[in-house]
């Protein structure tokens, strides 16, 4: 028992000293970290030293994911990288032991790095903006580059007079959020206004050619509560042109010659009308399905497109074919079957000359159109 009691009075300092060794770390741990916290809040803020900051931004396209012509969209992934200048980041290399100091991931980024940094946001967004990496480089004498992967949804105008032989131009807008042109000014990497970027090699994309890729700089205006302010915005620009094999065999060359079937009633007896109006109808009616076709493949946009050219001249060639053959039937009955005959004639060149010089004029019209405002 004794023994017992003399071991309680040897752990008792033991045990009334841990909470006060603990207490003092922990105040210790809050004094350094506030200290800390305190030295660095001045990293934070906007760097001075250079106003407007100036920072390059540049953007590697690594592919078009998906062009949405319905809604007007795109998706796409690249790497968007910006540079500025922080002489409060600078570093002695022999003091630190290294050349340059890096901040890998979102982890490192979001909890490690402590100073100011632009946040790139997407000024077209169309519901999806996510980042796949982040990394910071960061050099001695003071020169940050931040390096994200970005894949995005833009919002773009599409100009489909020409479809299925347009051309499109798709922009993504990116600004640094809540700076306006006074405090930070994009910039492109180029020492011209207009840098011409190049895609990855193994960019590749179906039912479009890549024309070019450039980036460059503009300022956009910005209304807030009433205060109009003037932002700096990196601009991307990349022109596509479509490859129109696919709606050429799909439609085009379908309706061309179902078209061309319909003339067939030219060489039909003047007595067989209702098998002359089936077969113009059965055209008809092909017309009209291929138009819901196309209408659930474009917007529902106010222009006229060259494929809504094609089709409605399709669809009233065929309709002037029923036209034409109740004319022939009721020269029959009158008796004039010399006259009906003459008529069929005369369509048997008339209709196929108007029909493809009326798709030509279209084609070449389209071509002289100026660009879409």
């Amino acid at each position: 028992m004794r023994n017992m009691i003399a071991s309680l009075l040897l752990l008792f300092p033991v045990v009334t000293l841990l909470p006060r060794d603990v207490c003092a770390e922990t105040a210790i741990d809050q004094e350094f970290s506030s200290t800390q916290e305190n030295s660095n809040d001045f990293l934070n803020a906007l760097p001075q030293e250079a106003v407007p900051l100036i920072i390059t931004a540049s953007f590697a396209l690594r592919d078009i994911n998906f062009v949405d012509d319905e809604a007007e969209t795109f998706d796409f992934t690249g790497v968007l990288k910006f540079s500025w200048h922080d002489p409060r980041q600078a570093f002695d290399p022999a003091d630190a032991g290294i050349k340059e100091k890096l901040y890998i991931g979102n982890f490192q980024f979001n909890e490690v790095f402590t100073g100011w940094w632009p946040q790139a946001v997407l000024v077209n967004e169309s519901g999806m903006y996510d980042k796949h990496g982040v990394l910071l480089r960061i050099l001695p004498n003071g020169t940050l580059t931040l390096i994200e992967k970005v894949n995005a949804t833009a919002k773009t105008d599409l100009d489909l007079r020409r479809y299925p032989f347009d051309t499109q131009r798709l922009e993504a807008v990116f600004e640094v959020l809540g700076f306006d042109r006074n405090e930070v000014v994009l910039q492109t990497s180029s020492d011209t206004e207009v840098e011409v970027l190049h895609p990855d090699e193994g960019f590749r994309m179906p039912q479009w050619h890549l024309s070019g890729i450039t980036a460059t700089v503009a300022d956009r205006k910005f209304s807030i509560s009433g205060d109009e302010t003037v932002r700096s915005t990196f601009v991307i620009r990349i022109d596509l042109q479509r490859k129109s094999l696919f709606i050429l065999r799909l439609i085009v060359l379908p309706i061309i010659i179902i078209v061309m079937l319909s003339w067939s009633v030219f060489w039909m007896e003047k007595a067989s009308l209702g098998d002359r109006i089936n077969i113009s109808f059965i055209g008809i009616l092909t017309v009209v399905a291929f138009q819901m076709v196309i209408g659930e493949i474009l917007p529902r946009i106010s222009y006229f497109t060259l494929m809504n050219a094609l089709l409605n001249v399709s669809f009233f060639t065929m309709c002037a074919t029923v036209i034409i053959n109740l004319r022939v039937s009721s020269l029959d009955r009158q008796g004039k079957s010399a006259e009906g005959d003459e008529l069929d004639r005369r369509c048997r060149w008339m209709f196929p000359l108007t029909y493809f010089g009326l798709i030509l004029v279209f084609v070449v019209g389209s071509h002289l159109l100026p660009p879409l405002e």
